[in-house]
């Protein structure tokens, strides 16, 4: 379910138990409960994301501190994370590929290597830009999935950014250049 889906149903079942609760809202202007209705249901949203790190022990995001050792053999993580309010989902940035994991029980794991990535884009909407989440968008020669959208991803700019550069030095490390295709 996307994130708009949820958002809708949390906010629909928050306006369903005021109903139910027979307390009387007529002294409160429309606009106003609006607003407090919103409220509530992007703290009720950000409780579920917070439980959801706790017993999961993942966190949202974690960005790793760049550690330049000079080995390049070693396969470094640069970033990890998962979706917000996602408990079956968890994204890897390596020096050397996007590893995308999914289930709880089964688990379907998706690798793009870093050279083989051509463009990536990020997406926030209005609402996204208040929680500080968004959506990477990662177009890639890979055939299995040349198109790969890593969503609702906590500090989307900073996760964009720590990917480009991942990228360009994977191209700088194997030799490869990439040609636009015109």
């Amino acid at each position: 379910m996307s994130l708009p889906e949820l958002r809708a149903k949390v906010k629909a079942g928050i306006w369903q138990a005021i109903a139910q609760s027979g307390v009387s809202t007529s002294a409160l202007p429309q606009a106003d409960l609006d607003r407090l209705v919103g409220a509530i249901t992007e703290g009720v949203l950000k409780e579920m994301d917070d439980l959801l790190t706790q017993t999961s022990g993942q966190p949202a995001a974690v960005a790793k501190a760049p550690v330049d050792d000079g080995d390049d053999e070693v396969e470094k993580v640069l970033w990890e994370g998962r979706p917000y309010l996602s408990l079956s989902v968890h994204y890897k940035i390596t020096n050397e590929r996007v590893r995308i994991t999914e289930g709880l029980l089964g688990k379907d794991r998706e690798d793009i290597e870093l050279v083989r990535i051509q463009d990536i884009d990020m997406t926030q909407g209005v609402s996204e830009r208040m929680m500080n989440i968004g959506d990477i968008h990662i177009r890639s020669h890979d055939r299995s999935n040349p198109e790969v959208v890593l969503n609702n991803v906590s500090n989307p700019s900073e996760v964009h950014e720590i990917l480009r550069r991942a990228v360009l030095k994977a191209r700088k490390k194997y030799n490869v250049s990439f040609r636009e295709e015109m």
